[in-house]
């Protein structure tokens, strides 16, 4: 029967026939939330993907990536999460108050992971508790003497602005991630000097921060970034602008990647488990797929010292 099947070139069973068996399709949509051209330079959002798709894998289920928009003035649903076949959905960068990509899913009935997103009834929810890791990496600065603080922030809202932020703002942020991240900042009992908002987190966005802070004279001892890769860029436009680090400004980011590129400076970072945050991703789509609610899960964060923080100068 097998030689039979061989000659013939039979491959196995139609899969479009399958899935009318099932009433599934074995897609699970991912939601990146950025345009991918820019998701893709960051290895945040690969090594979580990674950890994703190979989780999704062992289940036979299919990826279907959606973008978020590239500019603002784009329309902030795709038309994928309109249309597009999937049993379970993923956003992958949470979700911020009243989110359309999130109101458009429920419309459809289509069961939800939102990653770093606030804990609803109705979806499943896997995050970090990178609130409690910036207090800590402040804290770690203020017992190293620091008193004057900048931050460097990821995006407040699908807008993507760039500059500083006045602070009557600072409690307007609509993206979650931002938010706890800005507010773990002040749990440690500091207000920032400064509020930088970033567009996304790349190096260049970083620099571009960096420039703006460190060129003024009333410049910060200590600068907190939102990212690794918005803190390399500060640690770039340090040296340009021909300031020690961390003998004139330590730096500080959150996510705990390693960047050779950046020798010979370490970066003091908080680590998250980013792979497995993707495991733990797949395994609530697993759930959801099998007719259960998965508790809300958040997992832990560690301050990883390095050699880009030090003693405030005096």
């Amino acid at each position: 029967m097998l030689s039979a099947a061989a000659d013939l070139g039979y491959l196995g069973p139609n899969p479009l026939g399958r899935q009318l068996r099932s009433g599934r399709s074995g897609i699970v949509g991912v939601v990146v939330g950025d345009a991918l051209r820019r998701s893709f330079r960051d290895p945040v959002s690969i090594q979580v993907l990674d950890g994703l798709v190979g989780t999704l894998g062992e289940m036979s289920l299919g990826v279907l990536l959606i973008p978020g928009p590239s500019d603002p003035a784009e329309a902030p649903v795709d038309p994928l999460v309109l249309s597009a076949a999937m049993d379970v959905a993923v956003l992958l960068w949470g979700s911020g108050t009243q989110d359309p990509v999130l109101d458009a899913l429920r419309r459809r009935g289509v069961p939800t992971v939102v990653v770093e997103g606030v804990p609803e009834p109705d979806v499943a929810t896997v995050g970090i508790d990178d609130r409690r890791g910036m207090a800590d990496v402040v804290r770690h600065l203020q017992d190293l003497g620091h008193e004057r603080f900048a931050c460097v922030t990821l995006a407040f809202d699908r807008q993507r602005g760039e500059g500083f932020v006045e602070p009557a703002r600072w409690d307007e942020v609509v993206w979650q991630v931002t938010r706890r991240r800005l507010d773990g900042v002040r749990d440690a009992g500091v207000t920032p000097e400064s509020v930088y908002e970033t567009p996304a987190s790349l190096v260049e966005h970083g620099k571009a921060a960096g420039f703006a802070i460190l060129s003024r004279e009333d410049r910060p001892t200590a600068v907190v970034c939102q990212s690794d890769l918005l803190a390399s860029g500060v640690v770039l436009a340090a040296r340009e602008l021909g300031l020690a680090v961390p003998g004139d400004v330590s730096v500080a980011g959150f996510d705990g990647l390693d960047l050779p590129w950046l020798a010979p400076d370490v970066l003091t970072s908080v680590v998250q488990p980013l792979a497995e945050k993707g495991v733990v991703v797949g395994r609530a789509v697993a759930s959801l797929l099998a007719g259960q609610m998965p508790e809300p899960t958040v997992l832990p964060v560690a301050l990883r010292p390095g050699t880009t923080t030090g003693p405030a100068p005096r």
